[in-house]
């Protein structure tokens, strides 16, 4: 039985493609020797986000999420009401082939049939992702956005891409968004992170130290070449 995270309420998806979606997630970032997309909970994340416009922007404070008004809801609700069409459709292309090629449902498979489904899907769509990171790497000039919305390309996105792209979202960011759970993802990459995103909202956590090596290697360089 699919496990559910205490504190987050279920969202978007039925049972059934709740349970592909986190069967596919769990492929893209498999758990192996270290915990994986099922142990961070990234169908949380997902799912939470798909919900509605309740958990979009966290208040840096972090004292909940903001309510989305006016023309600014408009905007988010017909482009989250664009990517639950993709994962409806995306979950029955994934049963439709899983049932073509081994007559069941894409959580019945072996991880191996898994994975050879998942990367059918993957190659067509591999340029588009390319794409996307080119844009994320442009973007990285502009005004800085939430973790889980750092490029409005998401919309862009075919199924696939899409799903690796909120897969590393949930893996990655900030715990108030329903994923990361215990911080599985940042304890990977050796960061510990704020405790809440009001300890750098309050000044009270930096992650200056993390490019304090950096710094100082660049400084041993200048000296030594003065």
């Amino acid at each position: 039985m699919e496990e559910q995270t205490p504190g987050i309420s279920r969202g978007f998806f039925n049972p059934h493609q709740r349970e592909t979606i986190e069967a596919a997630m769990a492929r893209i970032i498999p758990t192996d020797d270290q915990p994986g997309a099922r142990e961070a909970r990234t169908i949380d994340f997902l799912d939470r986000y798909l919900s509605g416009l309740d958990y979009v922007f966290a208040k840096p404070d972090g004292s909940g999420f903001e309510q989305l008004e006016g023309k600014r809801a408009g905007a988010w609700g017909r482009r989250i009401a664009s990517l639950r069409e993709k994962y409806v459709t995306g979950i029955e292309e994934l049963d439709r082939k899983a049932q073509e090629q081994f007559r069941a449902d894409f959580v019945q498979l072996t991880e191996e049939q898994q994975d050879r489904l998942l990367a059918d899907m993957e190659h067509p769509a591999r340029e588009a992702e390319e794409n996307l990171e080119l844009a994320q790497v442009t973007g990285a000039w502009a005004p800085v956005e939430p973790a889980m919305q750092q490029t409005s390309a998401e919309i862009e996105l075919d199924f696939f891409p899409l799903l690796a792209l909120h897969t590393r979202q949930g893996f990655y960011s900030d715990p108030i968004y329903g994923g990361n759970k215990d911080r599985v993802g940042w304890g990977l990459i050796g960061f510990d992170g704020p405790i809440s995103l009001a300890e750098t909202h309050a000044g009270r956590y930096t992650t200056r130290p993390y490019f304090a090596e950096e710094q100082l290697d660049w400084e041993k360089e200048i000296d030594h070449g003065s």
